[in-house]
């Protein structure tokens, strides 16, 4: 073979692999190319925030439980295990409206934020919009789904084999369907968004067969779900996770 096809293959094969191998590549040239810098984590405040320099930090792509929600205890006893007493490392990502620092904390070749969604003590959270490590939280929350643990628990409630999810997205209502040949009680059953806005159902009966749509109103909202990307969270009386789906 010529010189000029050997050149030709050769770039078809590093093409191939850049293909083959995409979110791997773009993994390397992020942590490659953005700056990592090393601190120092003062105090932990909740799951998701944390103290550096003296300055709050929201911690990107993930949504802990608030004080008085079911794992905020667990949450931020997790957290602190994973940043206190270690140098780790910030990538930030500039401030948010409450003037916070935004930013993924890594240890090593771990992406922390990742770590406490797939340990089940946060849901992923973009409101902003899907960036490059969107991939790896998406995963992190479906390998919480099949460990089974916090807040990734299957409910074993009867209905919660019976509940559809006919409708979803930014532009449409929320429409759900009641498979089953008998009625289900909802009382205390949560719809929740990736970030803080929740529905809960109050004294509902679920008719056999019957469908209800649940509408930003019903939220007491001008809008819940983004045009960005979401996911829907519906959970039974007790917290166990029901159903999910996202866009």
């Amino acid at each position: 073979m010529k010189k000029a096809g050997y050149s030709v293959l050769l770039l078809v094969l590093i093409l191939a692999f850049i293909v083959l191998n995409y979110n791997s590549f773009d993994s390397w040239v992020v942590k490659n190319l953005e700056t990592l810098e090393p601190v120092e984590v003062e105090r932990v405040i909740d799951g998701d925030t944390v103290v550096i320099n003296g300055e709050s930090v929201r911690m990107l792509g993930l949504n802990t439980p608030e004080r008085g929600e079911k794992y905020y205890k667990e949450a931020k006893e997790y957290t602190s295990s994973l940043v206190m007493n270690r140098t780790v490392l910030i990538e930030r990502r500039g401030k948010d409206r409450y003037n916070r620092e935004l930013g993924y904390l890594f240890y090593g070749d771990e992406n922390l934020n990742a770590k406490i969604v797939e340990k089940g003590y946060a849901n992923y959270y973009f409101p902003s919009g899907h960036d490059n490590y969107y991939g790896l939280f998406e995963d992190s929350w479906k390998e919480c789904i099949l460990r089974n643990e916090n807040l990734c628990e299957k409910s074993v409630d009867e209905c919660s084999e019976c509940i559809v999810l006919h409708k979803f997205g930014p532009d449409e209502d929320l429409i759900l369907f009641n498979s089953c040949d008998f009625d289900c009680d909802l009382d205390g059953w949560t719809i929740k968004d990736e970030g803080r806005k929740t529905y809960v159902f109050n004294d509902f009966i679920f008719k056999s067969k019957y469908q209800v749509t649940i509408t930003a109103k019903d939220f007491n909202e001008t809008y819940v779900w983004t045009n960005t990307g979401d996911t829907m969270f519906l959970r039974d009386k007790q917290g166990k996770l029901v159903l999910w789906e996202n866009y």
